[in-house]
């Protein structure tokens, strides 16, 4: 089932879930959080518009924020429940033009590993996922062949598939991944 909701806006959010658990008959026990956004220009913090930065920091920070609050209250105690974030392996590298982009990813980190704490006793965990460079069309946007190519060296001879983060959100949902909580999971074939 597809519903199109603006992750930034506490009522959006609400209503997905209550709309998903009407769908589904039952509260969510996964929830994987990963909207985002980036500016493609890349500009040097000094350059970076603040409407830019606050488009980014709306979607990136705030939508996961609001999407963990729902979860984290819905969620049931016992049940395995597990939610997974977003973040990028950008916040190991700290590249020039990624300074807005890399603070909501740290953001998230932070955000998702406190959660984690706070969601434990019920017997639900949270983690991150912070894929490197992948074949996307939020990744691609905006570089050039010779900055692909210097990617490519950096991460085992090639930039990743959406296949090859996909199977490490499935593990963090699953009922193998019970005793990992908090953690950041960099999937990004070396680059970090």
């Amino acid at each position: 089932m597809a519903v199109r909701a603006d992750v930034s806006d506490p009522d959006a959010m609400r209503a997905l879930f209550d709309r998903a658990e009407e769908a589904f008959g039952s509260p969510p026990r996964i929830v994987v959080a990963c909207a985002g956004l980036l500016n493609a220009k890349y500009p040097a913090l000094a350059d970076t518009a603040v409407e830019d930065f606050d488009a980014m920091f709306a979607v990136n920070v705030r939508g996961t924020f609001l999407v963990c609050r729902e979860a984290a209250s819905r969620v049931p105690a016992n049940s395995g429940g597990r939610i997974v974030t977003f973040s990028s392996s950008i916040v190991g590298t700290l590249l020039p033009g990624y300074a807005a982009y890399t603070a909501t990813n740290a953001a998230v980190e932070a955000m998702t590993r406190i959660l984690a704490k706070e969601v434990a006793a019920k017997g639900v965990t949270a983690n991150v996922v912070a894929p490197g460079p992948v074949r996307t069309e939020l990744f691609l946007a905006g570089k050039d062949e010779a900055f692909l190519r210097r990617v490519e060296q950096q991460s085992m001879g090639r930039i990743a598939e959406t296949t090859d983060v996909a199977p490490v959100v499935a593990f963090l949902a699953s009922d193998a991944a019970a005793w990992v909580n908090g953690q950041v999971i960099r999937v990004n074939g070396g680059f970090v």
